[in-house]
């Protein structure tokens, strides 16, 4: 049947150990360094994803507070400007309204006179109109 020989199952033991031993030193142990490195290096690749999502978020947040700010600004610019341009114009206007009025009183006294000088030529000559109207309404 089976006849086990002790030496060639010691020689066996002893090859098999160190077969084992390397393996372990050439295959083994470069493998779990590489598979524990990678796992590092995929942790801090996460963490520093996380960390980048963060930056990100907090970069997003800065650039929207300086657009809000911006908006303001402009606004605060844009009343401004149109504040300075509605007095000036009202300005204009009030310089505008107070030269029309200066004309019209002018022309007002302007139009009396004519109206006193053109009563007191009437005046003068009433007497010729007076004489002239009897003359007519007499032949009539």
């Amino acid at each position: 049947m089976l006849d086990i020989i002790p030496a060639l199952l010691v020689v066996t033991g002893v090859v098999f150990l160190v077969l084992m031993v390397a393996l372990n030193k050439i295959l083994y142990k470069p493998l779990l360094n590489f598979m524990d490195n990678r796992d590092k290096s995929i942790a801090k690749d996460l963490e520093d994803a996380g960390k980048n999502s963060h930056d990100v978020l907090a970069y997003k947040q800065k650039a929207e507070k300086i657009i809000l700010d911006a908006r303001h600004k402009s606004h605060q610019i844009k009343d401004s400007a149109l504040n300075s341009v509605r007095e000036l114009a009202s300005q204009k206007v009030e310089a505008k309204k107070s030269k029309l009025e200066e004309e019209y009183n002018k022309f007002a006294k302007e139009l009396k006179i004519q109206r006193e000088e053109f009563r007191i030529a009437l005046l003068k000559k009433m007497p010729i109109i007076r004489d002239s109207v009897s003359v007519k309404l007499s032949q009539a």
